[in-house]
């Protein structure tokens, strides 16, 4: 059995390994700490509470004590971090929150785990820090370049990318100097369920059942390799059981699409969803869709400063020495993560409140 304190836990990524670790591993302890800013929502994982195996902490990574005192009251082995701020976009305009939560509060936790795990427990127990990182930290890609390995330089690209670089950094120096047992993951775009409704997938969804207008940025022939959250929920649980510790793993869905043809695929398949007469009664607003006409709504926007042209990941290690491979094919994946958003109206219209209409409102101008 496993004790792990999983940060950002509540957030989209995380409340999804969440629920895989519990049903996977129902025998282990999981708490989940969450400062619940506005992507974190505590009713991702609301229905798991009750669970002597499962705890919800509100509170924040960059509070080293809070961190300490869980570690050592709930003898915890394991830590996954997730926690991040983590939307390009955001880092554009206010880039400050990246680097507090990202880099400082990044190490806060290895201080934490540092002082328990090793000056106090001095190694007497198997331990684990994994840290969750993106491929945004390679930089952008050409038309024809191969794509990112465990063994590309690093060449961050935007506040948000420089700040989780810094952080992978940081980790990797606590293991060098400290001896700290870590390991880093770097994967590419994640979709599915419980994913905010300001990323691409989600957001393209949502505005098509409230028949608004689908914002591209650019062209839109930024490419993406795209992978589905439960794959890497499996991803990192593979590497966690491994005995690599203090190397990095890449993990990708083998999936590359342009942003635009992503868009004009949610389309034809908002399209096909809206002849269902249930739908159409529960989302009466989706009139271009239910029309067969949902493409009509793409509507393209100036590009945001910096932006990267293209990301792929060479998971070739990761499948090599762990036998990862992605159950999920994006033909499979964007159905289920479709039919998720239908059936779940009231979660994404509880999150489309307040700070995130805000947002939205400036952040596209149509």
């Amino acid at each position: 059995m496993s004790k792990l304190l999983v940060t950002g836990g509540a957030g989209f990524i995380g409340s999804n390994f969440v629920r895989y670790w519990r049903a996977a591993y129902p025998d282990d302890l999981v708490i989940v700490l969450d400062a619940l800013t506005y992507a974190g929502n505590r009713a991702n994982v609301a229905d798991l509470e009750g669970s002597d195996k499962f705890l919800f902490v509100q509170g924040n990574i960059l509070d080293q004590t809070l961190v300490e005192d869980l570690l050592r009251r709930y003898e915890i082995d394991t830590l996954v971090h997730f926690a991040a701020e983590s939307h390009v976009d955001r880092s554009i305009l206010g880039p400050d929150a990246f680097i507090e939560t990202n880099i400082v509060g990044s190490h806060c936790l290895l201080k934490a785990t540092r002082q328990v795990w090793l000056e106090e427990w001095t190694g007497k127990r198997t331990v684990r820090f994994h840290h969750v990182s993106t491929d945004e930290v390679y930089g952008t890609l050409g038309p024809e370049d191969p794509p990112f390995t465990e063994t590309t330089p690093y060449a961050p690209n935007s506040p948000y990318a420089a700040s989780k670089a810094s952080s992978d950094h940081l980790v990797r120096a606590y293991m060098e100097t400290y001896g700290l047992p870590v390991t880093i993951s770097n994967c590419s775009n994640n979709y599915g369920p419980y994913h905010f409704p300001e990323k691409l997938i989600p957001l393209v969804i949502t505005n098509i059942l409230d028949d608004r207008p689908l914002p591209v940025y650019g062209d839109g022939l930024q490419i993406r390799d795209w992978l589905y959250v439960e794959d890497h929920c499996r991803g990192i649980d593979l590497i966690l059981k491994s005995d690599r510790v203090g190397e990095c793993f890449n993990i990708g869905g083998n999936n590359e699409w342009a942003n635009i043809d992503i868009v004009r695929l949610i389309c034809e398949l908002m399209n096909e969803a809206m002849q269902d007469e249930i739908y159409r009664e529960a989302f009466p607003k989706a009139l271009s869709a239910q029309r067969g006409e949902a493409e009509r709504l793409i509507a393209f926007v100036t590009d945001r400063p910096g932006h990267d042209r293209r990301y792929a990941i060479d998971a070739t290690k990761t499948k090599m020495i762990l036998g990862f491979m992605p159950k999920e094919s994006f033909a499979t994946g964007i159905r289920k993560t479709i039919q998720w958003y239908l059936a779940n109206e009231t979660w994404w219209r509880d999150v489309q409140t307040g700070e995130y209409r805000q947002w939205i409102a400036t952040q596209y101008d149509i």
